[in-house]
């Protein structure tokens, strides 16, 4: 049941900020867009993302464990990747209904109907975890070499390697970015097919709210959207750049900091938000044209933040290996192996299809883990690789390299 408490003329409901930029929409209406990502309805935050603060808390505690070879297992990982058998310290993620591997490849754009897919790729990321636990922790005293796993030194901290010479706990955790948020984010709870599901618009308009909320469901799933991206606990509500590159956050919000720091994609970061921002206030002012601008902006950016970082790390990885640095070269590696397994993920706009297919995407991972992988890789790999990724994306190599 759904409750009518404000008319269509958005009567009673107030966007809070210090000050604010008003747009007019075709309606009539003014789209009020708050300077932080603040939204109420009769004095009470019309703004929750919960669920998504709690995945990207499971991950956090998952990522954690994934080379504590003393106190971790195979078992423990993945019972916190799909949250069975109570394994989190944290007794609230326990608690909760919600669980990682549940969201991954689980879009409806991408997955909808194409679960075959989906569920493979919910099994590479058991495999990740079950081979870190068996081969890799196995040989973790060892030195590795090619064809055979262990550790490798990177100055003074040490890396721990599968035989192709693949950290996976890098790929597990960059290709989440992808898998997971990137996903969710681009092609689930900002497509028009979830926006807009049944009577949407109709309830949006007239300012249903769902029962026991404060906010109208489309409101929810554009915050869901938001969630993925700044639901970290280390990232203030509503105002996420104040601790852009100075959160405790390590998947997608990090990143985007990363790229914005570059001078080649500085204002990245405002982008993105600022998009965020117009998008739930055109949601408010029913302007539905405006709210689609913004997820054009959204796909385009989040999309282009995963695609810089893949050509980044492959970039310096073969400057590692030229200096015949390996343990730095393999943890780069690793990194662009997650970051270009992430790609399939990424929504082109207008397209809703990946900028690369994934018969690409497919073709690029092959090429890195071909023969002993990145014991093998040459500099020309890694340049055709990254210049197919550039030109996809209308940014040139030695932009994203630096």
């Amino acid at each position: 049941m759904r409750k009518l408490l404000f008319s269509a003329m958005i009567g009673g409901l107030t966007l809070v900020s210090c000050t604010s930029d008003d747009a007019p929409t075709p309606g009539g209406n003014e789209i009020e867009i708050p300077v932080n990502y603040t939204f109420e309805r009769d004095n009470s935050s019309t703004v929750s993302y919960d669920g998504q603060t709690t995945r990207l808390q499971m991950t956090s505690e998952l990522l954690s464990n994934f080379t504590d070879f003393d106190n971790a297992s195979e078992e423990l990982l993945l019972n916190m990747f799909a949250n069975e058998n109570d394994p989190f310290s944290n007794a609230s993620l326990n608690e909760s209904s919600k669980s990682v591997r549940s969201k991954v490849a689980a879009s409806n754009i991408y997955f909808s109907a194409n679960t075959v897919e989906g569920t493979q790729i919910k099994n590479d990321f058991d495999g990740f975890i079950s081979e870190q636990f068996s081969t890799v922790k196995d040989n973790r005293d060892m030195l590795a070499e090619a064809g055979v796993a262990g550790q490798i030194a990177q100055g003074s901290s040490i890396r721990y390697v599968n035989e192709k010479g693949l950290e996976l706990n890098q790929a597990f955790a960059k290709g989440l970015i992808g898998g997971l948020l990137a996903d969710q984010m681009l092609n689930n709870y900002l497509s028009q097919a979830v926006l807009d599901e049944a009577d949407n618009r109709m309830t949006n308009d007239e300012g249903m709210v769902e029962e026991g909320k404060v906010y109208t469901t489309m409101e929810h799933k554009w915050d869901e959207a938001y969630g993925y991206l700044y639901g970290d606990p280390s990232i203030p509500a509503g105002d996420p750049n104040s601790v852009l590159n100075e959160s405790e956050d390590h998947l997608l919000f990090n990143y985007l900091g990363q790229v914005d720091k570059d001078e080649d994609f500085a204002g990245i970061a405002e982008t993105v938000f600022d998009a965020f921002k117009t998008g739930r206030a055109a949601i408010v002012a029913g302007d539905y044209d405006t709210r689609d601008e913004q997820v054009a902006i959204i796909r385009e950016n989040i999309s282009k933040v995963i695609a810089v970082r893949a050509v980044h790390y492959l970039q310096g990885g073969k400057a590692a290996l030229a200096d015949n640095n390996m343990g730095a070269a393999f943890h780069e590696l690793s990194e662009g192996f997650g970051f270009i397994y992430s790609l399939r993920f990424t929504n082109k706009p207008g397209t809703n299809m990946p900028y690369l297919s994934k018969e690409k995407v497919d073709m690029f991972k092959e090429q890195l883990l071909d023969g002993n992988g990145f014991w093998d890789v040459t500099p020309e790999t890694l340049d055709s690789i990254s210049e197919e990724i550039a030109a996809a994306f209308d940014f040139s190599v030695a932009e994203a390299a630096e």
